[in-house]
């Protein structure tokens, strides 16, 4: 694996594997770093799927509004290179963020509709700042593929709209959420909780998981399960930001489950904010 900082050494290399075998498709895994096995398993996704693998690691400054964790999220470059290359990473791409964002930058990316709930609502900002380092690494790195995780529902959301209305010729493919044995979403953030919030956080997963037992039992009304699922979140001592029942595609709050309809929540814990979601009932097949 080669890590790269350089835009142009970037760009010649993914067109050095282009002109090598012009059929060879290039799977790109964006990422914050502090990488763990849910990272891991996308690259691993695009090692499969892909001849040649890049994955950025940038802590986008411009998705974090002041006062939260921007200078103390988790960075620990030795490891996440050790482990990309045993994941089969070909390229590890570490734009320098002066360079990334010059003084005088002064274009972003707002998605509209899909960013109107949810994190939006409660991180104003937050997708604007996405939707831009998203789209300037897409222009970067020129993918074929790009490949997200599920548990970042409505981020998954917000791409896929960008890729429809800005016409980038990529395809998303967006994987299951990977958890740890009591259900907890891995995320980075993880690593901020003490022993005892993280039992703790487990609530979280296993109120979600409930409410999708009792879909699957019949039970249609969304917002009751909603309500029912923060009742238990918060009976386990978790501050709630928000659950809502949403369409996993348009973010939009609906009443009735539906295929598609997925459960969101965000909470804080200790001050760790963490997020998850489940399917309700899962899309139905396109083909």
């Amino acid at each position: 694996m080669d890590t790269v900082r350089d835009l142009t050494d970037l760009r010649e290399r993914v067109s050095a594997a282009k002109r090598a075998g012009p059929s060879v498709a290039v799977g790109f895994v964006p990422t914050m770093g502090a990488l763990h096995a849910g990272h891991v398993s996308l690259v691993a996704q695009a090692r499969s799927e892909c001849g040649l693998v890049v994955v950025s690691i940038f802590v986008n400054p411009m998705q974090f509004a002041p006062g939260e964790d921007f200078a103390r999220y988790p960075r620990q470059p030795e490891r996440d290179a050790e482990l990309l290359a045993g994941a089969g990473a070909d390229i590890l791409y570490r734009p320098d963020p002066e360079g990334f964002y010059p003084a005088d930058f002064s274009t972003t990316i707002d998605v509209g509709g899909v960013t109107g709930g949810g994190e939006g609502a409660m991180r104003p900002g937050h997708f604007r700042g996405v939707a831009t380092v998203v789209a300037k690494l897409f222009l970067q790195v020129a993918p074929d593929v790009a490949y997200f995780g599920r548990k970042d529902l409505q981020q998954v959301a917000v791409i896929r709209r960008m890729i429809r209305d800005l016409d980038f010729p990529i395809r998303l493919a967006v994987a299951e959420t990977v958890r740890e044995k009591d259900g907890l979403a891995l995320s980075s953030r993880n690593a901020y909780l003490s022993d005892s919030d993280r039992v703790k956080a487990a609530a979280l997963s296993r109120a979600l998981f409930s409410a999708r037992d009792r879909a699957a039992a019949g039970q249609r009304d969304a917002r009751a399960l909603a309500a029912e699922a923060r009742s238990e979140i918060e009976s386990a001592g978790l501050s709630v930001d928000y659950v809502e029942a949403v369409d996993g595609a348009t973010m939009e709050r609906v009443e009735r489950v539906t295929p598609g309809t997925a459960l969101a929540a965000a909470v804080r814990i200790s001050g760790t904010r963490l997020i998850d979601n489940v399917l309700l009932e899962p899309e139905r097949s396109k083909t």
